[in-house]
Order: C-alpha cells, then sequence, then structure tokens
C-alpha cells in the first residue's frame, strides 16, 4: 500500500483543475470531486491554491479580532496510559504490559508522577495538561484492569477525571483530553474538568479500517463510523473539541476530501471543533507500516488549502511543526493559523523520534512569513468568550485565571497555580420570576425565545437540510381491513406492516380502529377514567441543554429564568398535601450550578416536611446528569436517591426513542439507548416509572411503531412501567417550529391513531394509557377516552413546560374537572395513587374539601 493516496497515478486533467483552481479563486463552494482535484495541485497550481486560502485564512483573523496572529498552546505531553485496546499499524505510542514492566513502569502513570510533569510544566509557564491515552485498555490487558481495580477505579474514564481535578487544582494546568473514543455519558463526566477534548478523526476510509492488511484493520475504535458519532455527540454535548486528518495511510484523494467534507459537516452543525489538525504520516520503525514513504510536503500543503477553502474563514487549523522539518513558512502560505501544542517540556510521544521546536525560533520563523506568535489556551478564544455553555461553570474560574478577557487568548502575565475544583455544595439560591407557574397564566411569557436562540441549538440551517433530506413519511396501502381484523382478534399479532398501515388509517378506518381500541381497553382495565391529585414543581428553568422542541429552558440571565430553593419546594410539597394531593412531581432543567446532589436534597426536603407524599421525580436526562456530576454510576446514583426519598420516576426525556429524530429536536439530551439504561436500572432497583412519547413534529409513523415496540419490550423484560402517556407535541413557542422545520404538531387524526394504536401495540404489556388535558384540552382529552385510553394524569396545580410552548388549556384541573372530561366520555372515574393503587379514604376527603382552590401559593421571590 502506497503512503500517498493511491490515485495518484490518474492525475486530473488540466482543464479539471483549471475549472477548480477557478472555483476556488472566486470563492464558489466546491464538491467532493473539485477537491479531490485540488488535493493534486502542484508547482504553480498549488501556489495559486494556497494564495487563495491564504487571503480566506486572513478575511478569517480580522473578523476575528486578531489579524495577523498565529497561535501555539505552551504545553506538557502526559501519556497517562500507553495501552491500548487498538492494533494501528503505524502506532509506536501504544505498548505492551510485558514492555512496561520491563522499563520500569506502570500498566499507568501514578498520581504523583503525573503532577510532577504538570508541575514542572507550571513552573516553565506551561498552560495546557495534553493528557493522551490508548483506548479503553482494560477491555483488552487484564494488567491494567487490575491496575484499575487496586487503585479503586471503575474504569479508564474514571482516571482520567481524577487527574483532571488534580491538575486543575494542585498545579492550575487545563486539562485538554484525549481518551479516544467517547460515549455520550463519557462526554458528560469529563466536560466538568476539563478546558476541551480531541480525537483525531484520520479518515473516513472504512476500507483501511475493515480491510485485512488496512493501518486500521483489527482496531475496533478506528472505524469511521464510530468516530464520527463521538464528533457529533461532542457537539451535541457543547465541548469544545479538537480533530483532524492523518494524510498518508493509504487514503485516496477522493477519500481524503470525503473526510474534509465530513469534518465539515460536523463542525456546521454544532460549532463544536475549535480546531482541525491536517497531520502528515510518517513512518516509524518497528511498526507494520515501516516501509511505507512518508506522506511528501506537497500532499500536506494541498490538504492544508483545500480544508481552508472547504471550511472557511472561521475555522482554526493546524500543523504539527515538528513534522515538517522546518518548512514553517509553506504551511502559513496554505492557510494554517496555530501550531498547536508545543512543549518546553516533554516531547511529542506519539512522534518521539521528532523534537518540538524552540517557541523562540517557532517565533521568529513565524514572524519571517509576516505572523505575530501569540500564546492561546488548551481551549480556543471564542469559546473562552463566550463561555456557558461551551465551558462549565467548575472550570470556568481555572480557564478565566489564565485567559485575556479582551481576546480570549492566554495572559502572558497570569500565574499558574492551582484553583479549588468542586462541586457546588447546595441548590443555587433562588432568584428571577419564580412566580412564572402562576403568572404564565396571567401574563405570559416575556417572549417568544431565549436570548441565545441562534447559538444554544446548533446550526439550524443544517438542520433544514436534513429535514428536507429525509422527506415526507410514505402513507402506506396496506391492507387496512385485514390489519384491522388481526388488531381486533389479536393485537400481540399485528406485524410490523399491518401496524404502520393502522397509523395511517383515516375516515371509517379511523373509526374503526378506535372501536377496537377502546374494546381492548375495556378488557384489559374496565371502564373506570382513573385520575391522580398532584402537583407539578419545576424547580428551575434555567438550562443549556439545547433541546430544540423545548419552550421551558431559559439562560441564567433570561427574564423568565428562576429557580427555587430547597425551602421553596418544601413549602409547595406541603401547600400540595393540605389541599389533598397525594403526589408531587418534580422535574427541573440542568441548571449548570446544580450540584450532582442537588437531587436527593430536594426529595429528602420534601419528604421531611411532608412524610406521607409519593415523591415522583427526576427525569432520565437529569439521572444521567446527577450521576456524572458526583461520579457515581447509574445504579448507584438511583440507590441513593431512593434511600434518600425518591419513589418513582417520570419517564418524560424520551420524545421519540430513535437517535435519529433525538438529534434534529435536540441538541445535548440523552441518547435512546441511555434513556433505555436508565429506566431499565431504575425498574430493577424497584423505582418504577411512567413511559412517554412526544409526536408530532418531524416524527413519521414509522419511528411511533419503532418506539412502542421498544416500550413493550422493556415491560416484558422488567414489568417497571405504571402507564404509557401521549405528548402531542406543543408547537407554538418551540424552537424547531419558530426556525421553520417542524410541523405544527400532531392534526386530530394523528392523536386518535396514536392513542389507539399505543393501546394495541402495548397490550397486554402496559395497561394504562394516559391522555394529557394540558395539551388537548377537555374535549380532546374526552376523544381520547374514547380511542383507548383510561387515564386523564393529574390535577397539576401548576403546570408550566407546556404553558411556556404555547399550550391554551391552563395549569390546573380540579377533580371536578376532570371528573366532567370522564363524565363527556360516558365513564365513570375513580382517583389512583401514582401507582394505580386505592386513595386513602383521608386523602379523598381533603382533596374533595379542598376541590376547586389552588393553595393559597406564597410570594416566593425574596
Amino acid at each position: 500500500m502506497d503512503g500517498t493516496a493511491m490515485d495518484a497515478s490518474t492525475p486530473p486533467t488540466a482543464n479539471a483543475m483549471r475549472r477548480a483552481l477557478r472555483r476556488a479563486r472566486d470563492g464558489v463552494a466546491l464538491d467532493v470531486t473539485e477537491a479531490a482535484v485540488l488535493l493534486q495541485a502542484r508547482g504553480e497550481d498549488l501556489d495559486d491554491l494556497c494564495a487563495g486560502a491564504a487571503r480566506v485564512r486572513d478575511a478569517g483573523l480580522e473578523a476575528a479580532g486578531r489579524p495577523g496572529i498565529i497561535t501555539y498552546s505552551k504545553s506538557v505531553f502526559i501519556p497517562l496510559t500507553r495501552l491500548c485496546r487498538d492494533k494501528c499499524h503505524y502506532c509506536t505510542f501504544a505498548t505492551v504490559p510485558g514492555k512496561l514492566r520491563r522499563a520500569g513502569h506502570g500498566m499507568f502513570m501514578s498520581p504523583d508522577e503525573v503532577l510532577e510533569v504538570a508541575r514542572r510544566g507550571a513552573e516553565l509557564g506551561c498552560k495546557e495538561a495534553l493528557i493522551t491515552l490508548g483506548d479503553k485498555p482494560e477491555d483488552r490487558w487484564p494488567e491494567a484492569r487490575e491496575w484499575l481495580d487496586a487503585h479503586g477505579y471503575d474504569d479508564t474514564i474514571a482516571y482520567v477525571r481524577a487527574m483532571s481535578i488534580r491538575i486543575l487544582e494542585e498545579t492550575g494546568l487545563l486539562p485538554h483530553l484525549n481518551p479516544g473514543v467517547l460515549s455520550w455519558t463519557d462526554f458528560q463526566r469529563l466536560k466538568p474538568v476539563s478546558a476541551s477534548m480531541g480525537m483525531m478523526l484520520e479518515t473516513t476510509a472504512t476500507r483501511l479500517w475493515s480491510e485485512p492488511g488496512g493501518p486500521h484493520h483489527g482496531s475496533p475504535d478506528k472505524e469511521p463510523a464510530v468516530r464520527l458519532r463521538v464528533l457529533e455527540d461532542a457537539g451535541r454535548s457543547s465541548v469544545p473539541f479538537t480533530s483532524g486528518l492523518l494524510i498518508g495511510i493509504g487514503e485516496t484523494y477522493r477519500e481524503r476530501a470525503e473526510s474534509l467534507f465530513a469534518l465539515r459537516k460536523v463542525s456546521r452543525a454544532y460549532h463544536g471543533i475549535q480546531e482541525l489538525i491536517l497531520q502528515n504520516f510518517r513512518a516509524k520503525p518497528d511498526t507494520a507500516m515501516r516501509g511505507m514513504p512518508d506522506a511528501e510536503l506537497d500532499e500536506l500543503v494541498a490538504t492544508v488549502a483545500v480544508a481552508r477553502h472547504l471550511l472557511g474563514p472561521t475555522a482554526c487549523l493546524q500543523a504539527p511543526p515538528n513534522l515538517v522539518d522546518g518548512e514553517y513558512e509553506r504551511l502559513i502560505g496554505a492557510g494554517i493559523d496555530d501550531w498547536g501544542g508545543v512543549s518546553p517540556l516533554t516531547p511529542d510521544h506519539v512522534n518521539p523520534e521528532r523534537p518540538w521546536p524552540q517557541i523562540d525560533r517557532l517565533a521568529e520563523r513565524s514572524a519571517a512569513a509576516g505572523f505575530e506568535l501569540r500564546e492561546r489556551l488548551a481551549v480556543y478564544p471564542e469559546y473562552v468568550r463566550h463561555g456557558e455553555p461551551w465551558l462549565d461553570p467548575r472550570v470556568l474560574p481555572h480557564v478565566r485565571a489564565l485567559s485575556d478577557p479582551e481576546t480570549g487568548l492566554a495572559d502572558p502575565d497570569a500565574v499558574v497555580r492551582g484553583l479549588p475544583w468542586q462541586e457546588p455544595e447546595d441548590l443555587p439560591q433562588s432568584y428571577g420570576r419564580t412566580d412564572l407557574h402562576t403568572a404564565v397564566d396571567t401574563e405570559g411569557r416575556t417572549g417568544d425565545r431565549r436570548a441565545d436562540f441562534e447559538d444554544v441549538y446548533g446550526d439550524w440551517e443544517v438542520l433544514r437540510e436534513q429535514v428536507l433530506a429525509e422527506g415526507a413519511p410514505e402513507r402506506l396501502a396496506g391492507d387496512l381491513r385485514e390489519a384491522l381484523a388481526v388488531a381486533a382478534d389479536d393485537p400481540e399479532k399485528l406485524t410490523d406492516d399491518q401496524a404502520l398501515a393502522l397509523f395511517h388509517a383515516d375516515g371509517p378506518a379511523l373509526d374503526a380502529l378506535c372501536r377496537i381500541a377502546d374494546d381492548v381497553r375495556r378488557d384489559a382495565v374496565g371502564d373506570d377514567v382513573t385520575y391522580c391529585v398532584t402537583r407539578n414543581i419545576n424547580f428551575t428553568n434555567v438550562c443549556y441543554t439545547g433541546c430544540r422542541f423545548c419552550a421551558f429552558a431559559q439562560r441564567r440571565t433570561d427574564a423568565d429564568a428562576y429557580t427555587l430553593s430547597l425551602e421553596q419546594v418544601a413549602d409547595r410539597a406541603a401547600q400540595a398535601w393540605e389541599v389533598g394531593a397525594t403526589e408531587v412531581c418534580m422535574q427541573g432543567g440542568i441548571h449548570p450550578d446544580l450540584p450532582g446532589t442537588a437531587y436527593f436534597d430536594i426529595a429528602r426536603a420534601v419528604k421531611e416536611r411532608v412524610p406521607g407524599i409519593h415523591v415522583h421525580a427526576f427525569s432520565p436526562m437529569e439521572v444521567v446528569n446527577g450521576a456524572t456530576r458526583t461520579g457515581l454510576s447509574i445504579r448507584d446514583w438511583l440507590q441513593r436517591a431512593k434511600e434518600s426519598g425518591l419513589d418513582t420516576i417520570p419517564g418524560t426525556a424520551a420524545e421519540i426513542l430513535d437517535d435519529e429524530v433525538r438529534w434534529v429536536l435536540t441538541k445535548g439530551k440523552l441518547p435512546a439507548a441511555t434513556w433505555v439504561e436508565v429506566v431499565t436500572t431504575a425498574h430493577e432497583l424497584g423505582i418504577r416509572s411512567s413511559s412517554t412519547m412526544m409526536y408530532g413534529h418531524v416524527d413519521t409513523p414509522k419511528h411511533w411503531l419503532g418506539h412502542l415496540r421498544l416500550l413493550a419490550g422493556i415491560q416484558q423484560r422488567t414489568g417497571g412501567f405504571t402507564e404509557f402517556v401521549t405528548l402531542p407535541f406543543i408547537h407554538t413557542n418551540a424552537p424547531v417550529y419558530l426556525a421553520g422545520i417542524a410541523r405544527p404538531g400532531p392534526t386530530a387524526r394523528d392523536n386518535r391513531a396514536v392513542v389507539a394504536m399505543a393501546r394495541l401495540l402495548l397490550h397486554p404489556h402496559i395497561p394504562n394509557i394516559q391522555t394529557s388535558w394540558v395539551k388537548l384540552g377537555a374535549e380532546g382529552a374526552a376523544e381520547m377516552l374514547r380511542s383507548g385510553a383510561n387515564d386523564l394524569g393529574g390535577t397539576l396545580m401548576e403546570e408550566t413546560i407546556s404553558r411556556m410552548a404555547g399550550s391554551a388549556y391552563g395549569s390546573y384541573k380540579s377533580v371536578r374537572d376532570l371528573q366532567a372530561i370522564a363524565e363527556a366520555a360516558g365513564r365513570p372515574h375513580r382517583q389512583r395513587t401514582t401507582t394505580y393503587g386505592e386513595v386513602p379514604a383521608e386523602r379523598q376527603a381533603a382533596a374533595k374539601a379542598s376541590d376547586g382552590h389552588l393553595p393559597a401559593l406564597l410570594p416566593l421571590l425574596d
């Protein structure tokens, strides 16, 4: 396999090169074919390509307020472990346990070794701790697993997190983490302890991974689809992320161009790729690829120039200066604006044969090319100036201590010293519009969108393109008569094709479907319409997760933002008990200042004030947030929450349990698999949950079917779901609708079909199907009771989330109101507990005595 691009033997025609150069020069968008042509530019053509790229770079630096500046990061390189489960054929960084033992090294660097390097770096003025390690070594090497167990770490990521905290506290350096492939949950664990993270994409050429003899064959973490998912999860998690390409490992020019386009797509979607490294392959002895020629300098120069044209003026492009034999001016001329990490102390452990240049020498050579060398931090200036949501509040003080507030670059006069890193101990102080739960019905919201609408959700245009590419759902012409017959005889025998046909039913067929569902309902749970006397308590609406359907979340500085104190939460629970409630349902935004233990405190505060009330609280997203912030496993966190007073959890944050839809609806919420992990773990611990589906936005019946099948499967395994709740999408103030991407909610036909099919597809596993009067109103809810539903949910007393989204049906229904809905559907009614049990007579009497009278809500804003 040739070390340069493998289609070099068929160079482009002169006309093709001329045309591509002209388009690049004129700033016209290039396609993959044209980019592949330009990657082969040489001689005068390459000079022309680079001149255009340099102009694009210069325009970007001018717009960013740092014209003529080229940057670098003064760093130390900390190889936390050189063990790795992958087997890249060009790598000398990874080794085996026996070699480490013979050299007198442990399986991991010890804490003392790590801190010694970091302290010496701080003394030399370094500000970045580049922590690099092999991927998941414990999955391959028993010795790694033994070391972690002996030192009290569940996995390598736990050790990375622990050492990052110690580096921040004891040295002041900012961790930039390169632990390889990370899951979405891993990002939540590591974001609070790092300024930035990174992982090279290297290439999207799958054959280099899948085919024997390829450079990545036998390396599970080098599958391109896996690595692209990591880049997307970093963007969804608002992590400033470094990535890039390794060129000359056997890819074709077209494959290299496709890799650049893949990086551009992720960068456009999330704005989270802070820099791209373009690195040239260098053969190393004692590797399988030792005989391959190095990637030539012209290859690297052309790749840098094409990357600049493709990614535009705002991209930050880096080429490692120790891999180019001093040809610095050529790389500057091709469009780079950064030299990457340069260490006065530690070698480049990935390329140990290539020493770093002296920083003074790098400054001289940069100046010769007309650029001033300036130091930056591990995190790029744009993210430093922006702050939240890119930088966690626990790391932000460390970053600000080392940065120039005007430029976002490193402060040359900053003293590098350790600062405390700690979780907040308590809920944030009460502040903001804490009367929103009532004022939303009388005064409304301040505006129809939060102040950072254009930034917090990612790139709206990319989303529009994605949704348009998926097209409208196909209306299936399946045999409705046969499908209806199967549904009436035995709903469990419905095939997917039959179910999809029924989801599309309309007119008389829809009427027949709803009658069948209603009959199944009657056989399963009888005629009683159930309801719960409950109060919602949304303890904060401050959130930076970036859910594009959510009109509830606010920035901490927005006019409608608020946070309740523990005492205020307990006050509201006590008020609910006074008027007959059996349950409080508590959920809140993912407030960046909220400690992971705050959820325990909230549950405990309510139980101490009102011992008899049922605490139904904390969505799976909140569970993951609490677990990652405390460093506990999901299981251990849930057990702690249960001990603190948690009784059941709401199965919200599900939306549609298909990541194809989830990543349109939300930028940063948990993936479907993690939602499933949380609810199944809760069920295993005896913590039951509801289940939900929000529909009518960018979804299709295919997604509804998959969602319901998944829930039925979980219920068959765990039996932990108490009910299924249908949640029609409220579009009015939803960002994804305001941006012109989502539909204006489900139609009346959709609502009937979804409720009926939920009854059939979940039968007999989940017997209770709940409809939402908040979202549908009394008449709509009564119609759903005739279509297969048997439950009306709760009185709520306060309901902020749907009302902020634009629901017109209020925040409270009295017991008598709910009974009237049941009667409108021709059905009897019965109060229930959260788990569908009998309600004590005392609670029923209290509810009846207070019915129609909301608790006297205190003026909660101090």
